[in-house]
């Protein structure tokens, strides 16, 4: 008769050294792996972590518009479920005064038919019929009418309040995807940095030109560079423009962090937002909707301190003209607030703002 005696189970001891085996194996062959890749020159490494920048900024302009259309949308839900829920406060005083009013006459047992209709949740069907007008007092017939009118408001207000809410939650997931996105490329930029000494990385990404570097996310003094040693010779500006340039040089030195708004670090358009608020005008978050806030200037001679200059082909970055051929803005991660030649990076316009 064969045996049908169950196998017999491996020891813990046993399974312990099979699975440290099997965690050398895939080291090894990830080790092996990553020696296989051919180093990139510090020359190729910065092309590619510079175009790995530049697409986290266009990701990052993405993320501000989807945030910025997520907070848009959460204050109207809000008020909308305010407005429903005051609505709803409204139609149930009116009830509770007919209630009262049905409540004394059923303790007489004599409860007036036209009072049946706190029973029904549609006053209309029976307010529709004249003969039945006749049996209501004046205030009877205007408090039913309210009511109805309420109902119908409040199913409105509900109805929008709920496709208002399918919008926020289709942003909610735009705006993580844009975060992932963002996140997704400097990652994918620190891991080719990882592969070069503290001095090199400072050299592929530019981190040292304006006194130190960033790491990850910089907070007050503590995450701030020095302050460049040579400025440009800005020529004197007017009006609100001057007065933008001047509270953004306030900021020299801050971390760039994709999505801020300050005041401990800045992305390009928030900081130009900010510098233009605190002059007493209101701009669009997103560089995009600022190139289309003033009027342009395609003329880089025609420049005045303070104008909004907007660069690349799909208008993802902007700073504001520092004179003499020199942008202040907010240029990238691991970079600073700080001046740079507008030739390093591929000017389309000025904007001015009246």
């Amino acid at each position: 008769m064969a045996s049908h005696r169950r196998p017999k189970q491996p020891s813990r001891a046993r399974v312990t050294v099979l699975t440290a085996t099997a965690a050398a194996a895939v080291a090894f062959s990830a080790q092996a792996a990553h020696a296989a890749d051919p180093k990139l020159s510090k020359s190729e490494a910065k092309d590619k972590v510079d175009k790995l920048y530049e697409e986290a900024e266009q990701a990052t302009e993405k993320y501000n518009g989807a945030k910025e259309q997520h907070d848009k949308l959460e204050k109207q839900v809000s008020a909308l479920q305010d407005k429903v829920a005051r609505g709803q406060e409204e139609l149930n005083k009116l009830r509770t005064g007919l209630g009262l009013m049905a409540n004394s006459q059923y303790r007489t047992g004599s409860i007036d038919p036209t009072l049946q209709l706190l029973l029904s949740s549609d006053p209309d069907s029976y307010l529709e019929k004249a003969s039945t007008l006749n049996q209501l007092s004046a205030k009877q017939a205007d408090t039913l009418r309210m009511i109805a009118a309420k109902q119908r408001t409040l199913k409105q207000e509900r109805e929008e309040a709920s496709g208002k809410l399918a919008d926020l939650e289709s942003t909610r997931k735009a705006l993580e995807d844009r975060k992932g996105e963002v996140q997704g490329k400097l990652a994918d930029a620190q891991q080719v940095l990882n592969g070069f000494t503290e001095q090199e990385r400072a050299e592929i990404t530019g981190a040292d030109q304006k006194g130190g570097s960033s790491s990850g996310k910089g907070g007050g003094d503590n995450g701030r560079a020095s302050r460049s040693d040579a400025r440009p010779n800005i020529p004197a500006g007017s009006g609100r423009g001057a007065a933008a340039l001047a509270y953004a040089q306030s900021q020299e030195g801050k971390p760039y962090e994709y999505g801020a708004t300050g005041m401990s670090t800045w992305d390009c358009s928030g900081l130009t937002q900010w510098a233009y608020g605190q002059a007493g005008v209101s701009l669009p978050r997103i560089s995009q909707d600022q190139a289309n806030a003033g009027t342009r200037i395609y003329d880089q001679s025609q420049l005045q301190p303070g104008d909004l200059v907007i660069f690349y082909g799909d208008q993802h970055h902007v700073g504001l003209y520092a004179g003499n051929g020199q942008v202040f803005h907010a240029p990238r991660t691991g970079a600073f607030v700080r001046y740079e030649a507008m030739s390093d990076m591929p000017f389309q316009f000025g904007v001015r703002i009246g």
